[in-house]
């Protein structure tokens, strides 16, 4: 018998659930740093074995939207709730419980099995004693976490877990395996995601911009893939980095371009080791206004959640 179905991984901004998608599926799918709101796709990566396929999704953070972007942002997310046979709802050690009820709510109300994970206990709360994870005072902080979380969520199952240091990951992998329905493979078998590799790209400019530059930047910024021509033995392409203001452009390209070219550096070698071969990288910056309110730029960019 074969078991396959969607494990979809919510929660809000910065939570850790992207590190913990790239961990599961065991490639670099989707971005991981340490800014909010890095992820803005509904990404999916695809697990296969002989008798099994567990197809993950990660999502956007959930927020309140101040603009058209954020609305479709929010959209990929509840999309999220409609078609999961499992659900992975990601908070930490720190985040308070009660933040965004509104989606939350719609959590509470599901009747697939829920997964709440309790990311980062790695990380040591400032009113743990003396520095330290170890003791009871550290496990009674952990266990006052799971009980209001478990008040929240009374049919969940809770699991403590570091997306990051892998601690846990393989104990949920082997949940989630419990809980797949009986079912064909949804995908090839040798499929690893849904996203063509014009958008991986853009996800990695867009990832070194998050990396280098600072305020408002890399929220102002879009990068679309403009050619993409693979041969045997390399990859050319020309991608468009695309900002909100002339004061933003100028900021992107840096003095005498170096700037420009070092996201431009650190791109191509970022791709060439997802691609596997040479990459030749043209990048150029252009101004779009208002792009993340127009809605017909948002459907060009990919914002179109079904």
């Amino acid at each position: 018998m074969h078991k396959a179905g969607f494990v979809n991984i919510v929660g809000n901004p910065n939570v850790g659930k992207s590190t913990l998608m790239n961990q599961l599926v065991g490639e670099r799918i989707s971005i991981a740093t340490f800014k909010a709101q890095t992820t803005r796709h509904r990404i999916m990566g695809i697990v296969n074995t002989d008798d099994m396929q567990i197809v993950f999704s990660d999502t956007p953070g959930v927020l309140k939207p101040n603009y058209k972007m954020q609305e479709m942002m929010l959209a990929f997310s509840e999309s999220a709730l409609a078609d999961a046979d499992v659900l992975l709802y990601v908070t930490d050690v720190v985040e308070d419980p009660e933040k965004n009820m509104d989606f939350l709510e719609k959590v509470q109300k599901m009747k697939i099995p829920v997964i709440l994970l309790i990311n980062k206990i790695d990380q040591v709360p400032q009113s743990a004693p003396n520095g330290g994870v170890k003791g009871s005072s550290a496990n009674n902080w952990l266990a006052s976490i799971v009980e209001r979380w478990h008040k929240l969520l009374p049919n969940a199952e809770i699991l403590p877990i570091s997306a990051k240091n892998k601690f846990g990951v393989d104990v949920l992998l082997k949940r989630i395996k419990e809980l797949l329905p009986d079912s064909p493979p949804y995908f090839d078998k040798d499929q690893l995601t849904d996203k063509p590799a014009r958008f991986f790209v853009s996800e990695i400019i867009r990832e070194k911009i998050l990396l280098y530059y600072s305020k408002e930047i890399p929220y102002s910024v879009e990068v679309s893939v403009q050619s993409f021509k693979e041969s045997e033995k390399k990859i050319e392409i020309r991608a468009v980095i695309y900002v909100e203001r002339e004061s933003q452009k100028g900021i992107i390209i840096g003095h005498q371009g170096y700037a420009l070219k070092k996201v431009g550096t650190e791109s191509r070698k970022a791709l060439e080791k997802f691609f596997g071969k040479p990459i030749f990288l043209e990048t150029y910056v252009k101004v779009d206004k208002d792009w993340r309110s127009n809605q017909r730029e948002l459907n060009a960019f990919g914002y179109n959640p079904e």
